[in-house]
């Protein structure tokens, strides 16, 4: 059998999976599952459908996708089956971000006006980004993995005990702060979607111009060095598009868990490839993987919903779970 067909195949298996999800998340409404929708005259049921449903569910599949391939790229850069997208401080610096950003303008993202959303967005966007660049300072640069991974640990607590700190002296925004960090695919439109597809596109080509240097480091950073792989240029280069895309992502939908962690292992399971292939699958499979928990998330309770990230992460950990039991997570391919 050709090396490359089940890659292939696996490609138009998740292919076929969005679009069938993305048909689905279109008729899923307060009531249900509304196939009748679709061929609707009513002009109230058409908006609802383009204007609603349809860049709520594409914005999912791309927020879904951003983390799948962050998660990817820290799992090869770090050569840890555990990492995340946000393993470097992102998702910390992005709700520290909007906690700035609430307790100034003193208001909610389901009552703020479209500049205020728009700051909202810009202000987890940039706290994420600066988190990484915080713990790039602290560790003295992207030479030594270890104390890479040290520094995030110590911004991701750090940031979030200021984050908790403004929450006591604010409490105003204890509400909008707690569906930022659940997640919600809620809010996101056609404006969402414009910003985070070319992010995708930009992060996914940068990543698997990378693809034969991770190839490299997972065989040892000595060896990869030998192979004249230049290993500060690909961390350097590989923190930027994790940061990038995790900022993207979160700052749109909030701090959705486990779908950067698991997307790469669900890709995994399936098959042994190289990261060219790894990288461009588990984007697939996160965006799959985020677009049915939506999915879930307005079907389990309609005509209420849940928030996402309670979904992603029930899902996320009985994987997990389940995976841990069957072989040492320790034990799998970084």
């Amino acid at each position: 059998m050709n090396r490359h067909s089940k890659p292939l195949t696996l490609l138009l298996a998740l292919t076929l999976i969005s679009s069938a999800l993305l048909l689905i998340g279109v008729t899923v409404g307060s009531t249900g599952f509304g196939l009748s929708w679709l061929n609707s005259d009513d002009a109230i049921q058409q908006q609802i459908l383009w204007q609603i449903r349809l860049p709520r569910s594409s914005g999912a599949w791309v927020a879904g996708a951003l983390l799948g391939l962050a998660g990817a790229v820290a799992q090869g850069l770090f050569r840890n089956a555990l990492a995340d997208p946000y393993l470097l401080g992102a998702s910390s610096g992005a709700g520290l971000g909007v906690a700035l950003l609430l307790v100034l303008a003193g208001t909610s993202p389901a009552a703020a006006s479209l500049w205020l959303r728009v700051g909202l967005t810009g202000a987890a966007f940039c706290g994420a980004v600066g988190a990484v660049l915080l713990t790039l300072v602290l560790a003295r640069g992207v030479e030594q993995t270890m104390r890479l991974l040290l520094a995030g640990v110590i911004v991701g607590v750090v940031l979030g005990s200021a984050t908790t700190l403004m929450i006591m002296l604010a409490p105003d925004i204890m509400r909008p702060m707690q569906a930022f960090v659940m997640g919600s695919t809620g809010f996101l439109g056609w404006n969402s979607v414009l910003i985070m597809a070319p992010l995708l596109l930009l992060c996914l080509l940068a990543a698997m111009g990378c693809s034969r240097a991770l190839d490299a480091m997972t065989l040892g950073e000595s060896t990869a060095a030998s192979l004249g792989v230049r290993l500060q240029t690909i961390r350097l280069l590989l923190i930027g598009v994790l940061a990038l895309a995790t900022g993207a992502a979160v700052a749109q939908a909030g701090l959705i868990g486990f779908v950067g962690l698991v997307a790469p292992h669900l890709v995994r399971s399936r098959l042994h490839c190289t990261h060219s292939w790894l990288l461009l699958l588990s984007a697939l499979t996160g965006g799959a993987l985020l677009l049915a928990a939506d999915i879930l998330a307005r079907w389990l309770v309609a005509p209420q919903e849940l928030p996402v990230g309670v979904v992603t992460t029930v899902l996320g950990g009985a994987y997990l779970l389940w995976l841990m039991h069957r072989k040492p997570l320790l034990e799998s391919r970084a």
